[in-house]
């Protein structure tokens, strides 16, 4: 198939909740270890985490593409998705 190119990347979502306030954050990624050490250290272009660390990984889901992850994370940041998160992970 010359000039095609598929990509393996996988993303994740992921849910960190904060050792410090007790709140949760809900994002996107392609390395959950390099991710977390970012948000960790405050090396995060993320005001909602940067000083409210250390963070600790409560979830995470492998999605096909970055699609697939977006929709994901989307959903868990609704009021509905909020509510089973809460249900599952409180």
């Amino acid at each position: 198939m010359a000039g095609q190119w598929q990509s393996t990347l996988m993303y994740y979502v992921y849910i960190l909740k904060s050792q410090k306030d007790n709140n949760f954050y809900t994002g996107i990624t392609n390395n959950i270890e390099i991710r977390l050490r970012q948000h960790n250290i405050g090396y995060s272009s993320t005001r909602s985490t940067k000083n409210r660390g250390p963070f600790i990984l409560v979830f995470a889901q492998e999605c096909s593409d970055r699609n697939e992850a977006h929709a994901l994370e989307k959903y868990l940041k609704s009021g509905e998705g909020r509510e089973l998160r809460d249900k599952l992970l409180k």
